[in-house]
């Protein structure tokens, strides 16, 4: 398993890095996550455990370790984290079954000569 702490800071370490060599894409990126800060109506916890879904279906990890942090620092349970990420796995799968399905389209085009 990942060292979750060291990973993390050196992550943030190599951040830092990025920020000297291009920081309008590192401020562009804080002012993302920023923008869906400025409404309330989700909360701060809630948004984490959507990021933290997200992060898994993306293959993240460092937007794992990042925001299973910041899940836990807006008091959401192991209960609740699981729950999250119980959704991304199945929509994970939902994913996966409809690609099946798109790729059980281009072989029945492919067998009947009509690939674009």
């Amino acid at each position: 398993m990942i060292d979750w702490n060291s990973y993390h800071q050196t992550l943030l370490g190599r951040i830092g890095e990025m920020g000297k060599l291009s920081p309008d894409t590192v401020r562009g990126y804080k002012m993302l996550g920023a923008a869906g800060e400025t409404s309330s109506v989700l909360g701060l916890k809630v948004r984490e455990l959507i990021a933290l879904a997200v992060a898994i279906t993306s293959r993240c990890d460092g937007c794992i370790v990042v925001h299973a942090e910041a899940a836990l620092k807006q008091g959401a349970t192991p209960e609740e984290i699981s729950e999250a990420l119980g959704v991304a796995v199945a929509l994970n799968a939902g994913a996966a079954l409809v690609y099946s399905a798109r790729a059980l389209d281009a072989v029945a085009a492919k067998a009947a000569g009509d690939v674009k």
